[in-house]
């Protein structure tokens, strides 16, 4: 099969399953999915998976970004770097990176084109997924330049991820929550137990997940090697600056004291002191100080308090769930306190808790929130984001989607104030686009 653009082969992916259609079409739990659909096709394919080692991350908040400081670090040493990272915020091409670099159009369109193919041969009895095939298209574009290192993120929970055909050499978890849990839960440790599904024999685990009731879950997969965040890492100062945060921070071979880091937000201190521990990890050794402050000034991670303007200042944070939602509002505190006052975009999907998510975030803080639908099939009503507002004591208008609530916002706004955007990153990937477009015409 040859597709005649990047449209056709998009089209043609979009009509595959895609967990955003299926929970919107009928939200109850459901059974984990099974890998061997995805063992087939990298079958098929020749193994792609396995043409580099793996740094696989998982976790409930902060994998992201953790995955992206995994990812620069080890460019920094000189590897070539495949990053694998979800959801993406304005375009697929984001998914798939390496060296920093997305797919481009043509790579992503023949991997595509080779998807088809596959699946025209192999005739799986449910055909495969939307995330299946956009996985294995980063395992065919990774494999072709090829790189010396790849760096996953598990698109959800661990065991039954399509990203678990490959296997780590070294496997993060950032920390356990509750959320998706009507493939995960219903508890914590439930949770726990799909994402140390990433270990597998030979791995170095490097867990950031401290709890001794879920770290046994881990310790029960039997790593090669378990490092322990507290015991044998850890990030043993986290202060905000202007710019980021300054760290320093242990490993069990170094200590590097006054880096500065290119993030906002006490979390992202904690993920990147994770990363290091990996990288560390991954080569069995130290790495150089030098390297370790270049990387951590120049990491970035679109979407997670990212600042894209000022006068007013504009940050964008995905905050997707109750403890994101509570990291993002303990930074907005810590960080960033000297604006005039907030005005807040907030659009969010079904299944959260508004008024929950809403004080998390601090919205009884702010001048203003402006609820808004999520461009998804899953939005939650911006009625309901704004009652739930009001219920809380805040002032709360509506706006009919991202960009009217971002035009909103900034007629409400005085230059010295903080627009927050927040909610889903399917509102933060929206806004992004609106303002690129705005800062480009």
């Amino acid at each position: 099969m040859t597709f005649p653009s990047l449209g056709d082969a998009l089209a043609w992916l979009d009509g595959h399953q895609n967990l955003e259609r299926m929970l919107a079409a009928s939200p109850e739990r459901r059974k984990a999915p099974d890998l061997q659909r995805m063992r087939t096709l990298t079958d098929a394919l020749g193994n792609p998976e396995a043409t580099s080692p793996v740094v696989h991350v998982t976790g409930t908040n902060g994998k992201t970004s953790t995955a992206r400081c995994v990812a620069t670090i080890l460019t920094a040493m000189g590897l070539r770097v495949g990053l694998f990272t979800s959801p993406h915020l304005e375009s697929i091409n984001e998914r798939i990176a390496v060296d920093g670099a997305p797919i481009d159009d043509r790579s992503l369109m023949e991997a595509l084109t080779t998807l088809a193919g596959a699946e025209a041969l192999l005739h799986p009895e449910d055909g495969f997924t939307w995330f299946e095939l956009v996985t294995a298209a980063g395992f065919i574009h990774f494999a072709d330049r090829p790189v010396d290192v790849t760096v996953l993120e598990v698109g959800m929970g661990g065991r039954w991820d399509a990203t678990n055909v490959a296997d780590a050499a070294v496997a993060v978890v950032t920390n356990v929550g509750l959320d998706h849990l009507e493939f995960l839960g219903p508890t914590r440790q439930h949770v726990a137990r799909e994402k140390a599904g990433v270990v597998k024999p030979g791995t170095t685990l490097v867990l950031a997940e401290t709890d001794p009731a879920l770290s046994a879950i881990f310790e029960e997969q039997n790593p090669e090697a378990l490092w322990l965040a507290g015991r044998d890492w850890d990030c043993t100062a986290n202060d905000p600056t202007g710019e980021g945060r300054i760290l320093d921070l242990r490993t069990p071979t170094a200590i590097y004291e006054d880096v500065r880091l290119g993030l906002h937000g006490s979390h992202q201190g904690l993920n990147f002191a994770a990363a290091l521990a990996a990288a560390e990890a991954f080569f069995a050794r130290a790495i150089d100080d030098k390297i370790v402050r270049s990387a951590a000034a120049s990491v970035s991670s679109p979407g997670r308090l990212e600042v894209v303007a000022t006068e007013p200042l504009i940050v964008l944070d995905g905050a997707k769930n109750l403890e994101g939602a509570t990291a993002a509002g303990r930074a907005l505190l810590e960080e960033f306190s000297e604006a005039a006052s907030v005005v807040m975009v907030v659009g969010m999907l079904a299944g959260k808790d508004p008024a929950a998510m809403l004080s998390a975030l601090g919205a009884t803080r702010s001048r203003l929130v402006i609820a808004c639908e999520a461009p998804s099939p899953r939005a939650q009503s911006a009625d309901d984001i704004a009652q739930a507002a009001r219920f809380l004591g805040a002032t709360a208008i509506t706006a009919g989607g991202v960009a009217e609530a971002i035009d909103a916002a900034r007629e409400a706004a005085s230059p010295d104030d903080l627009i927050f955007v927040t909610g889903s990153l399917y509102v933060v990937g929206a806004a992004r686009a609106v303002l690129g477009a705005r800062r480009g015409g």
